[in-house]
């Protein structure tokens, strides 16, 4: 198969053929994992959302290495070619070392203490 022609290629647990349950292409609600949250909008005008790692140095050439959706099912990792898509668009930064803890008030009551 030529490199122009894939859109997506899955790393799997396991190889079932016959019991392939559907694809989910998005999140439910915000991810728990660290990484950018990203949509990938293919030529074909399908999308798929996944988490990317936030470390700049596994950035591949060629294309994108993400955390789908589902991953908890059967898919671990799928890999993006660039050649395959149209737009790539960030939807947030989950799990950011930036992120401040809420301070905690002294004159503030415990409930449980």
């Amino acid at each position: 198969m030529p490199y122009g022609e894939i859109k997506r290629v899955h790393f799997v647990k396991d190889f079932d053929p016959l019991g392939k349950p559907p694809v989910r292409n998005a999140f439910h609600s915000r991810p728990k994992l660290d990484g950018l949250w990203v949509r990938f909008l293919f030529k074909d005008g399908d999308a798929l959302e996944g988490m990317l790692s936030s470390n700049l140095l596994q950035l591949e050439p060629h294309g994108f290495t993400i955390v789908p959706p589902d991953y908890s099912y059967n898919n671990q990792r799928i890999f993006i070619p660039k050649s395959a898509l149209a737009e790539i668009q960030v939807l947030g930064v989950v799990g950011s070392p930036l992120r401040r803890k809420g301070k905690r008030v002294k004159n503030q009551i415990g409930l449980f203490e």
